[in-house]
């Protein structure tokens, strides 16, 4: 029986999870090419390289959005990936050229509903598990924010989960944990950090509504650290892929996997580490 042990000590982010499964033997390139399926590669373009995090090699995974108007939006959404630092130690580059698209069409990107994405989903013809594990992932954060919102999974329309980077980052996740024929899921309790961000609606305290809205029922970790540490995205993987939660089980360790999230701590490796065995 393969078992995956996401060591979330420093929270989980979607790129982060990604990025670790990668690491851990992950294919990318067979996750790339299923993510076609979707119909919106013209919109983004993945990247992963190796960094290192406070003496930690790790992989650093990237949704780069090809349009202008993404890239404005993106800079300024704290949700998921927080821009503020970037880890400028390039190792090997694996980028594709993709021809600049016009951005005419991006308005109406910025926003996908609920529904938008169960559609796009269901009409992409993956294999029935990555497909039920990606719609119950993203069903955990829309029924988080319709719950803090007041209003029903139907209506549900936001950017938080409508961003391309975190249709990628959720089907991804979906992708390769059944191309690594993964048995089970735990995980150690998640740290959420401390402080305040700023979001969409001002500034809130760490973690977000949205994120403490879909950690219900899971063990909490605290963090001296002042940051986000978990976003929804992250917090809604893990929330549905993991069965149990606690110290790392008996297990013989056969791959072990570095995901890099995007700040950087002084004392503090921002890392999810991943750990599959039997």
């Amino acid at each position: 029986m393969k078992i995956l042990y996401f060591d979330c000590f420093s929270g989980i982010s979607g790129d982060m999870t990604i990025a670790s499964l990668v690491d851990a033997g992950g294919d990318p390139i067979y996750m790339e090419n299923e993510l076609k399926k979707l119909g919106m590669d013209d919109e983004y373009q993945l990247k992963w390289n190796k960094v290192v995090k406070n003496g930690i090699t790790s992989t650093k995974f990237d949704v780069i959005l090809l349009s202008e108007e993404h890239e404005h939006q993106h800079e300024h959404h704290s949700q998921e990936h927080d821009q503020q630092e970037h880890s400028h130690e390039h190792g090997h580059d694996h980028t594709h050229e993709h021809h600049e698209h016009t951005h005419t069409h991006s308005h109406h990107h910025s926003h996908r509903s609920y529904k938008d994405i169960v559609n796009l989903i269901h009409s992409a013809g993956f294999e029935e598990q990555v497909q039920n594990t990606a719609l119950k992932i993203f069903k955990k954060i829309g029924e988080a924010e319709g719950r803090i919102h007041g209003m029903p999974l139907e209506d549900v329309h936001f950017h938080e989960v409508g961003a391309v980077d975190s249709i990628v980052d959720i089907v991804g996740t979906a992708i390769l944990i059944h191309q690594m024929e993964i048995d089970k899921v735990k995980s150690a309790p998640v740290p959420v950090g401390g402080g305040k961000i700023r979001i969409d609606h001002g500034v809130y305290p760490v973690p977000a509504p949205a994120t403490l809205e879909i950690l219900r029922g899971i063990p909490i970790a605290g963090s001296e650290l002042k940051a986000e540490l978990t976003t929804p995205t992250g917090a809604a993987i893990i929330a549905v892929l993991a069965e149990e939660f606690g110290s790392m089980p008996s297990l013989k360790v056969n791959t072990i996997g570095y995901g890099a999230g995007t700040k950087t701590f002084a004392d503090h490796p921002n890392v999810l580490r991943t750990i599959i065995g039997e």
